[in-house]
């Protein structure tokens, strides 16, 4: 499943990138670069093949900011562990530099035999994975040029070097696993097992911006399972309530105790989507999953809906999200999404739920203004104007 690959949280090449979460804070900023090596204002930009780290600084800011670079192997923007020096994987040269635009720092490495450094790169993933990380590369943020190469602290770095069109820049993956979603390139590594592409995954969803088409799976055909870059995963469906229950439980949510009434149930906690007689809503049969309340209050609530008119259940959903919306621009805690499939949709406020109902191809109903899903993620047509489907949720 696309998903969980796409969720999976590490950093590349552990041995360059052990930068672990304490990376992404904003370190300290290091002494200024008492190295002559550092570029002069107004500088031409150096050649894919530069032989100075000055030329790999004065290429990488075609890109971004990569400022105050320094040689210093004990200079403190660079992490006490986990990053290698000259000598190891072809590096003749070791520095780092400051992007100050993603206040983040950038380890560069002069590689002048690419191959060599790429090859080192091979081996040490395939480690990784021998030892049953499956996770390595996923979010690799290392970026190779001709003869030099780089890693990134901030995911944003990675991005502003390798999206521009014209970039010559690339990430270098060399775990066999890893997707990478239409309108984004994937190209030959040096070495067999490893490829380059122009696509930063992060399971923040800060990485490569959404380049694909809006998809609209009832023009599509029959969905193709496990390869969303060419079609739509499509959306469950089920014939009624027990069914629907059936599907989603109890895996994904607790169904042990179910209810299904007409009436309105909700609590103080538990907010749903659909809010008054459920046949106005589109909704055909009703039910509630968790516990009611009584003596304590009620809690673990969530909805299953069998729906005979979609499109008014999601315009009516899409009324009552931008009314909660208007104030501060964003859902009330306790406020229920609203996840759909074809016939059928669930409610709930519990994102461990709406997780385990992303692997099961439900998708949430997002009619946020301007929306968009990173790369990756599925970005499907809704069936009211201004709202999407997707599987990608804003971090809160």
């Amino acid at each position: 499943m696309r998903l969980q690959r796409i969720s999976a949280a590490t950093a590349a090449l552990a041995a360059l990138t052990t930068l672990a979460t304490a990376c992404e804070d904003s370190p300290k900023p290091g002494p200024p670069a008492a190295s002559p090596s550092a570029s002069a204002p107004g500088a031409a930009p150096a050649s894919p093949t530069a032989a100075t780290l000055a030329g790999a600084q004065a290429h990488v800011q075609q890109y971004t900011s990569c400022e105050n670079l320094s040689t210093d192997p004990n200079d403190s923007r660079v992490p006490l562990s986990g990053f290698i020096g000259a000598g190891d994987w072809g590096i003749t040269e070791r520095g780092v530099c400051t992007d100050k635009k993603a206040r983040g720092e950038i380890v560069l490495f002069l590689t002048p035999d690419m191959k060599a450094f790429q090859q080192a790169a091979k081996d040490h993933a395939a480690k990784l994975l021998a030892e049953g990380r499956g996770d390595t590369d996923l979010a690799s943020r290392t970026v190779v040029g001709k003869t030099f190469a780089l890693t990134a602290l901030k995911t944003a770095t990675a991005v502003s070097l390798v999206d521009p069109p014209n970039s010559d820049l690339r990430i270098l993956s060399c775990n066999p696993d890893v997707f990478v979603p239409e309108g984004f390139k994937k190209e030959k590594a040096l070495v067999e097992g490893c490829f380059l592409t122009d696509y930063v995954n992060s399971p923040d969803g800060q990485g490569s911006p959404h380049r694909g088409a809006v998809r609209d799976p009832s023009t599509e055909g029959a969905a193709k399972p496990g390869q969303p870059s060419t079609g739509s995963l499509g959306l469950p469906s089920a014939g009624s309530i027990a069914e629907l229950k059936q599907l989603v439980s109890p895996h994904t949510v607790d169904c042990t105790s179910m209810k299904v009434t007409d009436e309105q149930v909700q609590s103080i906690d538990y907010m749903p989507v659909v809010d008054g007689p459920a046949s106005a809503w589109g909704v055909k049969q009703r039910a509630v999953c968790g516990q009611l309340g009584g003596e304590q209050r009620a809690h673990n609530l969530n909805w299953l809906d069998t729906v005979s008119d979609m499109k008014t259940l999601q315009t009516k959903a899409k009324a009552a999200q931008l009314a909660d919306l208007k104030d501060d621009g964003r859902l009330k805690a306790t406020a229920s999404k609203l996840l759909v499939g074809t016939n059928i949709a669930v409610e709930t406020n519990n994102a461990n739920v709406r997780r385990g109902l992303y692997q099961l191809q439900f998708l949430y109903l997002n009619c946020e203004t301007g929306f968009t899903a990173p790369a990756g993620y599925r970005l499907e047509k809704a069936q009211v104007e201004g709202c999407v489907l997707t599987n990608y949720e804003r971090p809160s």
